[in-house]
């Protein structure tokens, strides 16, 4: 079966975390994509994180689908070496401070030179342009920045940052939008083009109307916990067996099913029930009818009656429970993908399904520089060649 991006070739570059996600995204559709290395420094993110017989785990997941090579792009020789892998390249992922690679001499126009119909993919924390383009910048800082933090956590606590990559992983999906719309506008104009991300706006898109609301009305969005000003009941709920569950009242039908499940039908005829904003304003009542339900019943038993009454419940899982839960099998959530250090390892799948192009994890993240002869190779460097480019320490 022909992928979607099979004859794509992309030149991953970047580290940490943005860049080789959206790279692996696009090889979960067929594109052929070479993550390139430092000889001395591999990607931080194969330290990062438990490891097995001293084999990064959450490199596995960032690298699958992807051949490894080695190159010090800062060396003469090395730049050379990649506009060579540039040349019929169709997207270049990077991630590097602003200004590095033009020092370098691999800025865009250099590389148009060599390939006008490359898409260059900027990631950076910043942009590249602005007071800030040359600080530093990662997710959290992202997440600070964006109003993410200040809107997560208790009332009384302080703003609350994600335990995992939740800016970069945003990222990376808007940068593999983003590369798709310029292969296709390469399609219209022949050419490629620059596409510059900057890690603190994707997630700020995913926040919802706050600027709107800050615009029209002075609202700052405040942090409420696991509540919203926009309805209630919302929660999370402790069970009679310690365990927890969701319930979500966006729609006004499903908030009169939960309060009559939990026997509070007579809520239901307040003036302020009719309304999402309205439950809010009572969300302290609300929470009480249903936090009472539930806390005298075990998960199984408040999931089963939910669902009979065609209320919206979700048991809180961690990954155990993920991996035992029938619907995440139905929809193959779950990869099993063979690798050569671990024999096999379970990840999460593409995160869609496709009925005629369906994505593929092919392979888990592989050695450092294992691919690095056969692709500098098939570029016509010869072993000679290569042999002097390690002992430089190019590759």
């Amino acid at each position: 079966m022909t992928a979607p991006l099979d004859g794509v070739k992309v030149v991953d570059l970047a580290t940490l975390f943005a860049g080789p996600l959206a790279a692996a995204f696009l090889g979960d559709f067929g594109a052929d994509v070479v993550k390139v290395e430092h000889p001395a420094k591999p990607d931080p993110s194969r330290g990062h994180g438990p490891a097995k017989d001293g084999v990064g785990l959450w490199w596995k997941v960032l690298g699958r689908n992807k051949r490894t090579v080695t190159c010090n792009l800062s060396d003469p020789q090395g730049a050379a070496l990649l506009r060579r892998l540039l040349a019929d390249a169709d997207v270049l992922v990077e991630n590097f401070r602003p200004g590095t690679l033009e020092r370098w001499g691999l800025g865009p126009d250099e590389l148009h030179a060599v390939n006008p119909r490359l898409v260059i993919a900027r990631i950076s924390g910043f942009g590249q342009l602005g007071p800030y383009a040359s600080r530093p910048g990662f997710g959290t800082l992202a997440e600070a920045m964006s109003g993410f933090a200040a809107a997560t956590g208790e009332p009384d606590g302080p703003p609350t940052l994600p335990p995992f990559g939740l800016a970069d992983s945003v990222t990376a999906l808007a940068a593999a939008y983003a590369v798709m719309l310029a292969l296709r506008g390469r399609d219209l104009t022949g050419r490629g083009q620059v596409v510059d991300l900057a890690i603190i706006e994707p997630i700020m898109a995913m926040l919802g109307p706050q600027i709107t609301w800050y615009d029209q009305l002075g609202y700052v969005q405040p942090r409420l916990g696991n509540r919203s000003n926009n309805n209630a009941p919302r929660n999370t709920y402790r069970c009679a067996d310690g365990r927890w569950v969701a319930v979500s009242t966006s729609a006004q039908s499903i908030a009169e099913r939960v309060l009559r499940l939990v026997g509070r039908p007579e809520l239901i005829d307040e003036p302020w029930f009719a309304t999402g904003s309205g439950r809010a304003a009572h969300a302290d009542e609300l929470d009480a009818a249903v936090a009472a339900w539930v806390a005298k019943r075990d998960r199984d038993e408040v999931v089963t009656a939910f669902e009979a009454a065609q209320a919206a419940v979700a048991p809180v899982y961690d990954v155990r429970d993920i991996l035992a839960d029938p619907q995440y099998a139905a929809l193959g959530t779950v990869a099993t993908v063979p690798d050569e250090e671990l024999g096999q390892v379970r990840m999460q799948n593409v995160p869609f399904r496709m009925s005629a192009t369906p994505g593929e994890i092919r392979h888990a993240g592989r050695r450092h520089g294992q691919d690095t002869d056969e692709v500098f190779r098939a570029l016509g460097v010869t072993d000679d060649e290569l042999a002097a480019l390690r002992a430089r320490g190019v590759i």
